[in-house]
């Protein structure tokens, strides 16, 4: 939550009029409990999802996560029909099993962004968009040069691919309740 990508990745989607809920998952920081290998943090995220949705009944959602946290979300996302389009930062390419996320169909046509570190050390920009086919069309991937995996001292770079997709991009069609926040 602290991490610098996901703040700017925060303000990114701020700058595009979305409402953003960061949060840690069990074990990180002064969360409880322990790491679950990604079916408790599945659960984590469906309880911020619930949690934001009855907050907040009148918007639609947008599921993003970085790292770990970009293989979890999405996988929530292909899931849960409330997610209207869908982030990944830093997707871990080498470190985890992304099988379930190479499912065109499963994502029901959603916008996805995708944004990579051309040097990421757990996957490249070119790994990524390889990978990215596999997602089918609408599944887009922003190379940040000379990035690693955690963008370091290319923050506005990251912020500068985000903000555009959603605010005027693919990703901002399933949202037309931001219009007035633009």
């Amino acid at each position: 939550m602290h991490t610098k990508a996901v703040f700017r990745g925060a303000q990114a989607l701020n700058d595009a009029g979305f409402h953003v809920l960061r949060f840690n998952f069990r074990g990180v920081g002064q969360s409880t409990g322990s790491h679950d290998d990604g079916r408790g943090e599945a659960d984590d995220v469906r309880a911020a999802l619930d949690w934001f949705s009855s907050e907040h009944s009148e918007l639609p959602l947008l599921i993003g996560g970085f790292s770990f946290g970009s293989v979890v979300g999405l996988k929530v996302g292909f899931e849960d029909p409330r997610a209207r389009a869908l982030l990944g930062l830093g997707l871990p390419v080498r470190a985890w099993d992304l099988s379930g996320l190479a499912d065109p169909e499963a994502r029901g046509g959603r916008p996805l962004l995708l944004v990579q570190g051309e040097n990421d050390e757990f996957g490249t920009g070119q790994e990524l968009e390889a990978f990215a086919e596999s997602m089918g069309p609408g599944a887009a991937v922003a190379r940040i040069p000379g990035a690693d995996h955690y963008f370091h001292d290319r923050f506005d770079e990251l912020r500068a691919a985000i903000t555009p997709f959603f605010l005027e991009g693919a990703g901002s069609e399933p949202f037309p309740v931001l219009e007035g926040a633009r």
